[in-house]
Order: structure tokens, then sequence, then C-alpha cells
């Protein structure tokens, strides 16, 4: 069954991970008509699978990759700015290691760290007291120098879809499990065919086309578009797990590793440690991505070789792996590849242009935007100036500095909620908690309770606003409340 789609759209997007919908917000917002297309969920990918920082990457800087470094730098405040309600600063502790890098070495970056550019609000570096300290406690006691400096953490899924909401909301078509099978350019148009999930063939019309898939970059090149023997990016797997959390205060931890990597270790939900990541080859389909014993090995003993209290792989709790696509730029090792981002536009006279987006990391997803769009204004004329910087995401118009203030004045308007639920409604959702509240008065008016800090009402806001379909949308990309979940609750 084929139903046509009369609609002509300026830009058509495949891939609804951050890239490509921070494109499409960006897009729209500057007057282009946009549909988008995730054959699976948003943000179901590379970009739920991160290590929930927006950072400069201070080991990039032993790569030269300072322009990378800066712009990552200044992007931190611009994000916290528009999205408080799931980001917000982190002070990380790097402790000194004798037998790594040296303590000038180290000075020396976390200098360019401080003064790269965009470092307004966030604290800069200081070196600790490792004899009077807190976050001295949980570690080996021979580990007596470490330094502290600033990041910020985001929600990296909702991130995703909060750029959607508000795609969406200026106009944008977002369409989820919708499949592009194929790609064809025809009198200077593309013409697109997409397959729902009940197996409706559409074809719609557009003018500019973005490949915004990520890992499977090639793969819709060569299955979708028809390029064949296609090389263009690198795949890199990178594994997260979870243990029940190791130390009592709110900051994180960067460990230096032997082989050149480090390995963050950061509180998570309250109640849990994050401790990632990975970085090795991969070569299977990256929907089939799942950790192994040696990456869950190469975690414990990453962090065991720092902290007093050891852990073992049967203490994870849960784990999370993602492919990473890496622009192939030559390079050895996985983790010498660069993380910048390339954008490469293919198009002959009198074609319609296909733009490839590849590599990029989550905390420079906006600036990658607005370097679309100057490529987007060479063939369709520009329309308006950049904005997405200056414009709060959906929940997030309020003062960086406000958040407390945002769960006193839900607790205030709702006096029912308990001080956690208010904190999670507020953390997840930021002003939009009141739109999920409504008009409740008591929890017998927000429907059934799921657990966690889970209810009908915010499940029902997840699938009429935010494309949430199945129990993994919610539990594991909109809400981490699987966490807390068994398998009765799930079901």
């Amino acid at each position: 069954m084929s139903e046509n789609c009369a609609d002509i759209f300026d830009l058509f997007i495949v891939g609804g991970g951050i890239n490509g919908c921070g494109i499409a917000r960006e897009a729209v917002g500057r007057g282009y008509s946009v549909c988008l297309a995730e054959m699976n969920d948003l943000a179901s990918g590379t970009s739920s699978g991160s290590t929930k920082l927006l950072h400069g990457g201070l080991r990039y800087l032993e790569h030269y990759e300072f322009r990378l470094v800066r712009e990552a730098l200044k992007e931190r405040e611009v994000l916290w700015s528009i999205a408080p309600h799931i980001i917000w600063p982190l002070r990380f502790v790097l402790p000194y290691h004798k037998e790594l890098r040296s303590t000038w070495l180290l000075r020396l970056g976390l200098f360019l760290y401080d003064h790269l550019g965009g470092r307004n609000l966030l604290p800069g570096t200081k070196i600790l007291n490792m004899t009077d300290e807190t976050a001295a406690k949980p570690l080996r006691h021979s580990l007596l120098k470490a330094f502290e400096y600033s990041d910020c953490w985001v929600n990296d899924a909702r991130l995703v879809v909060l750029n959607a909401r508000d795609a969406a909301d200026r106009g944008a078509r977002v369409l989820v499990r919708t499949k592009v099978v194929s790609a064809i350019r025809r009198d200077g148009f593309w013409q697109i065919i997409l397959e729902g999930s009940g197996g409706v063939l559409k074809t719609v019309t557009a003018r500019f086309l973005i490949n915004a898939t990520g890992p499977w970059i090639d793969q819709f090149l060569a299955e979708g578009i028809g390029q064949r023997g296609v090389h263009n990016v690198r795949l890199v797997q990178g594994s997260h797990i979870i243990v029940k959390k190791l130390f009592d205060h709110e900051r994180c931890y960067i460990f230096q590793q032997g082989d050149g990597r480090i390995v963050f270790a950061i509180p998570y939900e309250d109640d849990f440690t994050l401790i990632g990541t990975t970085d090795r080859e991969f070569i299977a389909d990256p929907g089939t991505v799942k950790i192994s014993r040696y990456e869950i090995d190469y975690l414990c003993n990453a962090v065991n070789d720092y902290f007093e209290k050891k852990i073992f792989a049967n203490d994870v709790v849960w784990s999370y792996s993602a492919v990473r696509s890496l622009f192939d730029d030559g390079a050895s090792k996985a983790q010498e590849a660069t993380r910048d981002y390339v954008l490469k536009v293919e198009c002959e006279e009198g074609q319609a242009p296909l733009l490839n987006v590849f590599g990029g990391k989550i905390t420079t997803y906006r600036k990658l935007s607005e370097s679309v769009l100057e490529k987007i204004e060479a063939f369709l004329g520009k329309r308006k100036e950049a904005w997405t910087g200056r414009e709060p995401l959906p929940g997030g118009d309020f003062a960086v500095t406000e958040f407390e203030g945002l769960v006193r004045n839900l607790k205030g308007q709702y006096p029912f909620l308990q001080n956690d639920h208010a904190r999670h409604l507020a953390r997840h959702y930021g002003t939009k908690a009141y739109e999920i509240l409504g008009q409740a008065e008591t929890y017998d008016d927000i429907g059934p309770y799921f657990g966690g800090q889970l209810w009908a009402c915010e499940v029902t806001y997840l699938v009429n606003r935010e494309w949430a379909r199945c129990a993994e949308d919610i539990l594991w990309r909109r809400t981490k409340q699987g966490l807390r979940f068994q398998p009765e609750q799930v079901e």
C-alpha cells in the first residue's frame, strides 16, 4: 500500500539524533520548511549513549584539537542557559598519578581549559589538599595530589527530544519509527520514499537532503541513495556501566589510564555511579551493539586502580553501549580519531543537494547546526539569522540560578507533591511540569502509579507530546526510571 504526500519541503533530514534534531530546530526557526524522519525512537542510537557531559574534552588538547575544544568550552554555558532543567554544572576531581601524565602537563592542560574561552559562570580550576578533603576519602591513600575543574552534565536523550519538540512546535514535521527506504534525485528535487511502522509507504519531496544518520551514514548512502563502496567513517563502540553509588558527595572523578584514555565516575540518578567510557573499533550493525565482558572488566579495573572500595562485574546494575561515527581521518587508534565534525555537500549542476554530517559530539551540536545552515543558505538563500543560542528549549524558560526556586514553586502550587517527585518533574520538564500536573489537587488526580517517580500523567504527556511509543522509550530514554522498576512494573 502506498500513499503520496503532496508536501514539498525545503529540507528533509534523515536521523533523529542530536544532530538531526538540532538542525531541524535551527532551520525551521530561520524560516525553512522541514521534515525529519527517524527509523526508531528519537535519541535511540548514539545520542542516548553518551557519558552525559557537556565538556570541552580535556584529552583532546593532547591531539591539538584547539578549535574543537574552544568551541565546546564556549557552548557549555550557552546550552546551560537555554536548558537549565536538564543541564547543570559539575566539579571534576582529577587525581595525579605519578606514573602517567606529569603535573606540569596537567597544569598546562587545565590552564588552557580555563582560558580558551566561554567560562563566565563556571568556577575555574583549583588544586586540592588531599589530606583534608572530602573528595579524597573514597580514593587510595597514596593519591596525595589532585586538581578540580568544571564541566556540565546533560540529560542527553531529553536534549534531543526537546530540540525535536521545539522544532515541531515551530512547524517542522517530525516522524518517528519511519524509515527512509530510498531517496532519488528527480527534476531538481529529492523524491523520498518513507515506510512507517505499519508498512505504509509515503513519498515526500524536498529541495535539500541531509544525511544525519550517525553510525548508519555509510549504510544509508549505500542502501538509500545507491552509492556503493563508500567508506567515510570509522565506527567506535563506547560502553558505560552503572553501579550502586561509590561515594557520598556530588563531585565527579576523572581517572587517567595507562593506555592514555580517561574514565569518568559520576553521581547518577541519586543512588548510583556512572562509569565510562570505552573506545573500541566496531564493525557490525550499530543496532546490535552491546557491552562486552572485556569492557565491563576494563571499567571496573579502571576505577579499582583509584578507589579503596573495589567493584566487580556482579556489581553492575545496568549498562549501555552506543556506536559513535568518527570521520575517518586515518588515525591509527580509536581514541586518536578526531571528534570534530565534518560537513560535505554533494551536488552537481542542476541536481538537488545532499549534505552528509560526519562525526560531531553532543556539546557542539548547536554549532554544527549553524554550520549546516550556512551550507543550506548557499543553495536555498538566506532567510533569518542564527537564533537557537538565545531561545530556551521547552521548559527551560528560567535562569540557571532559579532551579531550586522552581522546585519550591511546584511544591507550593501542588502541596501534595513529595519532594523527590517534585525534583524529578522539575529536572526532566522544567516549567512544563505545570502542564503535566494540570489542575491536580491530590495524587489521585494524576492517575495510576507505575513505580519509581512515574505516574500516569507523565506517561500521558510523553506519549502525546514527546513521541513515546513503548515502555523502553519512557523508562530508559525519557525518564531513566527503568533503574528502579521491577519486571512486573515494566509490563
